[in-house]
């Protein structure tokens, strides 16, 4: 199984990670990462989307830089890239905490 690709911190553009966040489902689910740590797929609270939506708003969030995946067998484990993503736009985990969660 091939590994997903997420930029380096680097080459996190902010217009691309602000239209990542800018839907109310990415951004509850940045949330839950930044509050909560690791989480796979089946442990988002995400209300009545299903699997193929919830892996699309995964992988938009991944390709932006905000996530990053960690494969152990069949299941995938995503956490927020809080280190890259304090380095590279100072202030915005802190700002993602303290939404309501979408």
């Amino acid at each position: 199984m091939k590994t997903p690709t997420i930029p380096m911190a680097s080459d996190m553009e902010f217009t691309t990670v602000c239209n990542a966040l800018g839907d109310p489902v990415r951004m509850k689910i940045a949330h839950c990462l930044a509050s909560s740590g690791e989480k796979n797929c089946s442990a988002f609270e995400v209300d009545h989307i299903s699997k193929s939506t919830l892996s699309h708003h995964i992988k938009i969030l991944r390709e932006a830089g905000l996530i990053q995946p960690r494969i152990e067998g069949k299941q995938h484990f995503y956490s927020l890239r809080k280190d890259d993503l304090n380095s590279r736009f100072p202030g915005l985990v802190e700002l993602i905490l303290n939404t309501t969660g979408g």
